[in-house]
């Protein structure tokens, strides 16, 4: 059996351990079956946002007969903004593992592994061990019980990053940021798109208003239905066919080119089989941690989506550094999740940190809830921007409990909310009385504050 310092399961966040360690010599193994670079870099965040970079691009010329400027677009070439794109991806993701190949204190692994013991890993038919593990092997796209999808060649999220074709018609399953993202970026490809959600609303997990909102507005692009469970899927002659119940039990049948099903993600602690290693998972499947990261087995920490705290890569990047400090240092680090935020970079964008109005509901909180348009902004004016809003809530004693934003940069406006939170007095006088540049778009956040 081979023994290493420190054992890596995922090269995600989880590299950022494995670098630190390495930068103070100790012998580390990186477990990697997939691209090098994680979810996030291959079939996530980063190839996800170049591409929808791509429809932002188509929407400011489609919108600029709004302006009184003249221009239309003469052809879209999809195959080569994918492959583009994909290019891009591939030569960062061979990087690193070039990096790490070259390195004498990395050990890469490119198979599976899985647990056979408590603090025993096996893995290209070798089993290897160390004091410390660190399983950030991630999370992949959950499969519904559906009938016939099993036999139905379906898109996840991350075939629908790297189709090689442009489709006719799309029907996504689920009404999450996935879907939205991607609805956003095929629809301004050409691809009629139609999304069945199960909930009332989109994005039913964000604040009432903002969900409310971007439902109406994705209601004027693509085909939307609400309150709708799909039940089976078939194919034929070339053909995809979703079936679906309304609320009302009324079958529908939803034809399309491509099928892409984005109802969630599922941890990937049943691949590891983590009971031969006696770690605990909770109810999803997901592994138990303490504030400090550290599973029930000593010495067997974990982060980012496997751990479900959050799934987002800021986030993952946070739980790396404390996890390289408690298991380097002992667990004198518990993470703080403060002001942790989010965004969905679908058409609006949406951003938001902290409470919605529905949980400070459901907790009996007292709160101030304001919203302010961006149409009453100067900034506003100029873009001719009329859906987009920034929502406060606050105690009243002026303790900042949320901020939602739908709008243009609603993913940079959000910032100067999370240093507020983070960082200041977490009071709404943190904002008000801080000096913004008169016209920039940030003006909204500010004036929706000195409304509370």
């Amino acid at each position: 059996m081979r023994e290493f310092d420190v054992i890596v399961i995922g090269s995600g966040s989880g590299l950022d351990v494995a670098s630190a360690y390495t930068g103070r010599g100790k012998e580390v193994a990186v477990i990697e079956p997939g691209p090098l670079g994680g979810t996030c870099l291959d079939r996530g965040c980063i190839p996800s946002k170049m591409l929808i970079h791509h429809a932002d691009i188509v929407k400011n010329i489609k919108e600029s007969e709004d302006f009184h400027i003249d221009s239309k677009i003469n052809n879209v070439n999809f195959q080569k903004i994918i492959e583009e794109v994909n290019n891009e991806v591939t030569e960062d993701s061979n990087n690193i593992e070039e990096a790490l190949e070259a390195s004498d204190k990395h050990t890469l692994y490119r198979e599976e592994a899985r647990f056979t013991d408590e603090k025993v890993l096996e893995v290209e038919d070798e089993k290897i061990t160390a004091e410390k593990i660190i399983v950030a092997a991630g999370s992949r796209p959950m499969t519904p019980p559906i009938e016939g999808l099993d036999e139905l060649d379906y898109l996840t999220s991350k075939d629908a990053l790297k189709l090689n074709y442009c489709p006719k018609e799309i029907v996504m399953i689920g009404g999450g940021y996935i879907s939205l993202e991607l609805a956003y970026f095929y629809s301004s490809m050409g691809s009629e798109v139609t999304i069945l959600e199960m909930g009332e609303k989109l994005l039913k997990r964000e604040d009432r208003e903002i969900s409310k909102k971007i439902t109406e507005l994705a209601e004027e692009k693509y085909n939307v239905h609400t309150e709708f469970s799909a039940k089976k899927v078939e194919k034929a002659a070339g053909r995809k066919t979703v079936i679906a119940e309304n609320k009302d039990g009324v079958e529908h049948r939803f034809k399309a080119d491509e099928v892409l099903v984005a109802t969630g993600r599922v941890p990937n602690t049943d691949k590891l089989e983590v009971k031969n290693a006696g770690l605990e998972k909770d109810e999803r499947g997901f592994l138990e941690v303490d504030e400090y990261l550290e599973t029930n087995v000593d010495g067997i920490y974990a982060l980012g989506d496997i751990a479900g705290n959050y799934m987002f890569k800021h986030s993952a990047n946070l739980e790396a550094e404390h996890v390289f400090k408690n298991s380097h240092a002992g667990n004198k680090y518990p993470v703080d999740y403060t002001a942790m935020p989010h965004a969905v970079f679908t058409d609006p964008q949406i951003a938001g940190v902290g409470k919605t109005e529905q949980e400070l509901e459901e907790e009996n909180e007292k709160f101030v809830s304001v919203t302010y348009d961006y149409s009453d902004t100067g900034m506003g004016m100029a873009l001719k921007e009329e859906d987009g809003f920034v929502k406060v809530l606050a105690a009243p004693d002026g303790e900042i409990l949320g901020c939602h934003i739908i709008g243009p940069e609603a993913s940079t406006l959000i910032h100067e909310v999370l240093v507020a939170m983070k960082s200041g007095n977490k009071n709404v006088k943190d904002i008000k009385d801080t000096v913004h540049i008169h016209p920039a778009l940030n003006e909204v956040v500010q004036r929706a504050f000195n409304t509370i």
